[in-house]
């Protein structure tokens, strides 16, 4: 099984909303940092949100703020994201990612994420 499992991408309409999770079966990945990353149609990956290990400091890209919500429940060891007011250009796959060098750690880097999921397609029309 893997290690990352996200779910709950699909084809929404502009404006809709949706909440993507991201279900961690290893248990050490409740004291790192996480955070969703998303890879549109023939561009590069880049960062959407990212959140401590235990929720005390998130960060999202300029993007999505005020429309995208970062949260974790640990009991569940879950990590989700969610999706308001969706747009066209939030058409991408989305993965979600561990930073396996920040153990208990109060830092989000965008740069040093190191661990991935197999992705959720979220398809956006207007």
């Amino acid at each position: 099984q893997a290690l990352l499992t996200e779910s709950g991408g699909g084809a929404v309409q502009a404006g809709d909303s949706l909440r993507l999770s991201c279900a961690a079966f290893a248990r050490t990945f409740t004291e790192f940092t996480m955070g969703w990353f998303r890879q549109p149609p023939e561009k590069e990956r880049e960062f959407v949100a990212g959140i401590t290990w235990n929720g005390g400091r998130v960060e999202l890209a300029d993007s999505v703020k005020g429309r995208f919500t970062i949260s974790r429940d640990k009991v569940k060891n879950t990590v989700y994201l969610q999706m308001n007011s969706l747009q066209p250009g939030d058409t991408a796959a989305y993965y979600c990612a561990v930073d396996r060098s920040r153990y208990y750690s109060n830092v989000i880097d965008r740069d040093t994420f190191n661990f991935w999921g197999q992705g959720t397609q979220v398809t956006v029309s207007s």
